[in-house]
């Protein structure tokens, strides 16, 4: 139980990680948007093999299309909320957060960590082992996604220790929300676990397009497709490990 709640934590502590190094030194655009590229490729290649497959090798296609759109849906709607009180820009690493609302920066920071977090908590259910890859994938694209929104925080002229002190608490959410998903579902069906499965991975997909990939085509530019590429051959090659 209680391990489900620790790797919840180790994927959320990576904001903290990438927050750290905005704060300390302004980071270059282009590097920004390398790292939050490879973090995509690494993202997009865990949901597709270790949640989506999963949940249909256990449940069968109508589960996991439910799961998928019913995920994308939520993350949508919950995030158009959102970007109207404020959070619209909380991935930007240029400063564009000026003038939002706290309120919308920490809850939409909180909406695109949670689905990560629920994914790891899912992948214990039924006595399984923490998927390598969904860890590894969370904390690598939790690190640049740290490092660019703390980057565009300072230049809004938000404090280092509120910007640390947001991400701190969107880590410890993300280890309870790791340590609930395990908890809730632990006495669950394959179908239910399978459909929550999807759901997660489809919220994660929806935020890697709205959010993750368009600020890395803005910093990195073409290149990004190979770097998203090389991300994905990463955590193919750690699923199948």
């Amino acid at each position: 139980m209680l391990e489900a709640g620790f790797w919840g934590l180790v994927g959320g502590l990576a904001l903290v990680l990438g927050a750290l190094a905005g704060v300390v030194r302004e980071v270059p655009a282009k590097v920004i948007g390398g790292v939050m590229a490879f973090g995509a490729g690494v993202l997009i290649s865990a949901l597709a093999f270790e949640l989506t497959a999963e949940a249909f090798d256990a449940a069968g296609g109508r589960e996991v299309v439910l799961g998928l759109l019913g995920g994308a849906l939520a993350f949508y709607l919950g995030d158009r909320l959102l970007d109207s009180r404020g959070g619209v820009d909380r991935k930007r690493s240029g400063g564009q957060q000026a003038g939002s609302a706290a309120q919308g920066l920490v809850l939409g920071a909180l909406l695109d960590g949670i689905p990560e977090s629920v994914a790891i908590g899912v992948s214990l259910v039924d006595g399984g082992t923490v998927g390598v890859a969904i860890v590894a994938a969370v904390f690598l694209s939790n690190v640049p996604e740290g490092m660019s929104a703390a980057t565009g925080l300072v230049k809004a002229g938000r404090s280092p220790r509120w910007v640390l002190g947001l991400w701190a608490v969107v880590a410890a959410v993300s280890g309870l929300a790791s340590l609930l998903g395990y908890l809730v579902l632990g006495d669950a069906s394959a179908s239910v676990v399978a459909v929550i499965q999807a759901f997660a991975a489809g919220a994660i997909l929806t935020m890697l397009a709205d959010t993750m990939m368009p600020e890395a085509y803005a910093n990195r530019g073409r290149s990004v497709g190979l770097i998203t590429t090389l991300g994905f051959v990463l955590a193919f090659l750690l699923s199948q490990a």
